[in-house]
């Protein structure tokens, strides 16, 4: 035991030696090499509006990871549902309506919008029923809407086409996809929705009667993220945003295809995919739509919103507007 302790402890010297010098060189190369921490993604909801679909094509083209963050887009049909999940802090971040964010705003002050993604120029509609004609018709008969939000502004504002007011017809509080089923049941007579229902509705008897392009600028879906995100992870909402404008450009230019990546994602027939009667605004209007002096700035739509939910009652209080707004993702990085 002694003769080969003696005969073996040269080779174990020379074996712990070799294990220091090795641990010592990984240990230099690694304190030299930058540390890299991984985060989570950002999990942000989208819903069936096809003007929030540049995401997909966002996420299947590779663009947001191309400009280096993660992404876990969750896809809800159920609006109203998803808005008290962010809330609850479900989701960093959201697409929403201007008027959904306004009213969201009031009770979650510490979110702001990053960037507009479409303008409805025609593609949010008010559908009727055949004997419907005219917007003055509706007097006295049930319209559908997703009350409290951006869609009973719409409506509003087709009322007064007519001389008409809310207190001239019966609101029916519903989303956009029951209206199709509804108009058919005679439950209402007329419905705010959009595709894919719109296709729908027309082929069980439903005819247009309004559409948001009598409304101009004023049906707008942004991007928003809670406050703690923006705080904490801009570049990472930086890189979301470029991913995302990519990926609008790309659709635009691409038609087709994108409508292919969005319909095998989604599960939707592509013939209900269309941009037509949507703006999906880029970097330039953007920048424009968040500059205040702008006649037409995003400030301006948000006040009408904000004053008709002051006055129907809806909320009490509204943070002060240009505290929802964060244009800093628009410019380029310092």
């Amino acid at each position: 035991m002694i003769k080969n302790t003696k005969y073996s402890m040269p080779k174990l010297l020379r074996d712990v030696s070799l294990f220091l010098i090795t641990a010592y060189l990984l240990f230099a190369c690694h304190a030299s090499a930058p540390t890299e921490f991984k985060r989570p993604p950002l999990k942000v909801e989208l819903a069936s509006f096809v003007g929030e679909h540049s995401g997909i094509i966002a996420q299947e083209k590779g663009f947001f990871k191309a400009q280096g963050v993660d992404v876990e887009l969750i896809y809800k049909r159920y609006v109203q549902l998803e808005i008290a999940n962010f809330s609850a802090g479900k989701y960093d971040g959201m697409i929403s309506t201007l008027g959904t964010f306004i009213i969201l705003s009031a009770t979650n002050p510490d979110i702001q919008g990053v960037l507009v993604i479409d303008e409805s120029t025609g593609a949010d509609v008010v559908l009727a029923q055949s004997q419907i004609k005219t917007v003055a018709d509706l007097k006295g008969k049930k319209l559908g809407a997703n009350l409290g939000g951006f869609s009973e502004v719409f409506v509003t504002e087709m009322l007064k086409t007519a001389n008409l007011s809310s207190d001239n017809v019966n609101l029916v509080k519903l989303e956009a996809l029951e209206i199709p089923q509804r108009l058919k049941n005679n439950a209402i007579q007329a419905g705010h929705t959009w595709e894919p229902y719109l296709s729908e509705a027309i082929k069980l008897g439903g005819h247009i009667l309004f559409t948001s392009k009598q409304t101009p600028g004023l049906i707008l879906d942004m991007i928003i993220f809670r406050g703690d995100i923006i705080r904490h992870r801009p570049e990472d909402i930086r890189g979301f945003v470029r991913g995302w404008l990519q990926a609008a450009a790309y659709w635009k230019a691409n038609v087709q295809e994108g409508n292919a990546i969005i319909s095998k994602a989604l599960k939707i027939p592509s013939n209900t995919l269309s941009l037509e009667g949507i703006n999906l605004t880029d970097l330039g209007e953007n920048q424009k739509l968040f500059q205040f002096s702008n006649p037409n700035s995003i400030y301006k739509t948000a006040k009408i919103y904000a004053d008709f939910f002051i006055r129907s009652g809806n909320v009490t209080r509204i943070p002060e507007l240009k505290s929802l707004f964060n244009s800093s993702f628009l410019n380029p990085p310092s």
